[in-house]
Parts: structure tokens; C-alpha cells; sequence
């Protein structure tokens, strides 16, 4: 056996800034409305029932709040919540070890679920459909098969890749769930709930500053809310207003529709080393010696978002929005198909 699986039940730690901020409960959960809705059905159905709620997985970008709903499902459940990632889970002994540990109707969530070995998966497909492990004891000729009885539990699987989920497992998950990027009034709603737990006054329009500028993920939207504040009390402002942010921010190189400086070399990339593209995610990748998944996961999901590049069977291409951006002129030979915008906004 291999030394233990990390699993966890999170709880509020004085050096954890984002537990401070998490919401506990459904009610208290900003944006992803239909989401929400669904799941407060599920959730009451499996608590009259007496039943432990079907297996859940939550996809979509990063840091749009699956590890946090996880955890309120399990609250607003009233039973124990474990937690782990795909990547730790090396051998189906360690999987077994954290299914046989479990009480009767426990939450088990699993991040980066994408990323479990195949041998574990088949471990975990007649746990998720019969609750049972079906386990080989022994080698060789004296080798067994045992199978072992488990409690009713939740599975809660999360993943930024469904597409790297195998078809067997994904089809194992009674209740799928897109998240999606949040509008701008969410983000708004977010930062000013978020400011009010630090103590932070914060003005409507600095709100809608930070808001505008978190890449339409509430993950973000705490960490910039949280470098704001520490410029706004070294400048001793009473408040956080649009100018601070705005100053706050700017120093920080994130412009106003929320790029940083990569997003910034990603698309000056494609725009000066290709004319405008196409060019492949692997260039791009070794371009800014980043690996090619951080650039597929985190970069290049709101870009196509805004409306800046859109991709092709050749690869990826600026679009109209992106030379506009970047202040440049299209090459007069560069013909990039065209993709809305989801946050246009003016100034």
C-alpha cells in the first residue's frame, strides 16, 4: 500500500483567504442560476427520500466554483464531506481506501477527475452503479476475486477537460453540470458580497471596475478584490472607488477587459510572429514556455470568450476584436473568421 491519500473535510483556516470567502450555503451562492436551481431540487429529493443524492460532476472553466458547490451539496445534505484529486488516486488499493472509509450518504468529491488512471476508473465503476469494489487479492494461480459491500455515497467529479473523461465514466454520472463564465452584474455581486466579509468599503462603481476586469470568474474576482484593498489602505482611501481600482489594477497590468500580460504576449504572438494565424497551440505554448494544457485551460478559454480569437482546424486566429485590442492593423491579407463577443462592453 501507498502512503495515504490525501482526503480532507475543508474547513475555515485563519491563512486560507478564499475559505473566508466561499459561501456556505446554496442561498448564499452567486450566479449559475440554472445550475442552482436544478441542484436545490436534487438535493431536497434526496433528503425526503432519506437517499444518498446521485453522483454529480461539475464542468467547465477553472475557478468558477465546483469545488464550492461540492462542498454546500454536502452541507445543505447534512453528511460528512471527503475530498482528493485524480492525479493522488495511483493504484485501486488507494481507492479503496477512501470508498471503505466512508459513512452512509457521504459526499466524495474528486477534483481534475479527467486525470484518474484507467485502472482505478474500472475500480470505480462498479462502486459509482452497484456500490461495491470488486477487488483481486493475491497473485498468480492463488490469485481471488473479493467483492466489497459499500455505504450509499455521492461521488461529485470535477473536471475543466470533459472531453478527456472516457465515455464509460462520464455516462456513470446521473447529474451533469456546466458551469459557465459569469456576467458582469454577477461579478459585481460577488465583489461587493466578498468586500463586505473583509470589512471593505467599497463604492458601486469600484465594484463594477474589479467586476469588468476578473475574466468572468469569481475566483479571480476575489484574488484582484483582495490586491485592491491592500493598494487602498497603503494609500489610506477611505474607500475602494472606481480610480482606486482602476489604479490598483493598472499597476497589477491587468487592462479593462481583465488580460494580463500573457494573455497579452498570446495574442501579440499570433498577431506579429503569424499575421494574425492560423498558428498551432504548440507554437504558441513553446512560444510562452508554458505548458500546452495551462495555455488550452486558462488562457485561451476567455479569449474566445470576448470574441478575441476563435479556433480552426488550422489552429487559432485573431479576430477583428483581437487587432482591435491590441491597437494593431489587420494585414491585408489576413482573413481570421469572426466570433462575438460574450462581455462587449464600451470604455
Amino acid at each position: 500500500m501507498t502512503d495515504p491519500v490525501p482526503l480532507h473535510t475543508p474547513a475555515r483556516q485563519p491563512g486560507d483567504p478564499d475559505a473566508a470567502l466561499r459561501p456556505r450555503k446554496l442561498a448564499e451562492f452567486v450566479g449559475q442560476e440554472g445550475a442552482k436551481g436544478n441542484l436545490a431540487v436534487f438535493i431536497a429529493a434526496a433528503r425526503a427520500r432519506g437517499e444518498a443524492m446521485d453522483h454529480t460532476l461539475f464542468f467547465g472553466p477553472p475557478g468558477l466554483g465546483k469545488t464550492t458547490l461540492a462542498q454546500i451539496i454536502a452541507g445543505e445534505l447534512g453528511v460528512g464531506f471527503r475530498a482528493t484529486s485524480g492525479p493522488v488516486i495511483a493504484k485501486a488499493g488507494d481507492l479503496a481506501a477512501l470508498l471503505t472509509n466512508l459513512e452512509p450518504h457521504d459526499v466524495l468529491f474528486i477534483d481534475e477527475i479527467h486525470r484518474l488512471s484507467p485502472v482505478v476508473e474500472e475500480v470505480l465503476y462498479p462502486a459509482m452503479e452497484d456500490r461495491a469494489l470488486d477487488l483481486i487479492i493475491g497473485e498468480g494461480p492463488s490469485a481471488r476475486s473479493v467483492r466489497i459491500d459499500l455505504p450509499p455515497f455521492t461521488l461529485i467529479g470535477a473536471t475543466t477537460r470533459q472531453g478527456l473523461l472516457t465515455t464509460p465514466l462520464r455516462d456513470r454520472f446521473g447529474i451533469p453540470v456546466r458551469l459557465n463564465f459569469y456576467s458582469h452584474e454577477e461579478l459585481e455581486r460577488v465583489v461587493t458580497r466578498a468586500a463586505g466579509l473583509l470589512g471593505l468599503a467599497i463604492a458601486p462603481d469600484g465594484a463594477h471596475e474589479i467586476a469588468r476586469r476578473s475574466r468572468g470568474t469569481p475566483r479571480v474576482a476575489g484574488r484582484l478584490l483582495r490586491r485592491v484593498r491592500d493598494f487602498a489602505d497603503v494609500a489610506g482611501a477611505a474607500s475602494v472607488t472606481r480610480a482606486v481600482a482602476d489604479d490598483a489594477l493598472t499597476r497589477l497590468e491587468i487592462d479593462r477587459l481583465g488580460l494580463d500580460s500573457m494573455d497579452r504576449r498570446y495574442l501579440t504572438m499570433i498577431a506579429t510572429t503569424s499575421k494574425g494565424g492560423p498558428v498551432g497551440n504548440e507554437t504558441l505554448a513553446a512560444g510562452l514556455a508554458e505548458p500546452r494544457d495551462t495555455v488550452e485551460e486558462v488562457v485561451e478559454p476567455f479569449l474566445i470568450q470576448l470574441g478575441l480569437i476563435a479556433r480552426t482546424a488550422r489552429g487559432r486566429v485573431l479576430n477583428d476584436d483581437g487587432w482591435a485590442h491590441l491597437e494593431l492593423a489587420r494585414p491585408v491579407d489576413s482573413s481570421a473568421p469572426q466570433q462575438s463577443g460574450l462581455f462587449d462592453e464600451d470604455g
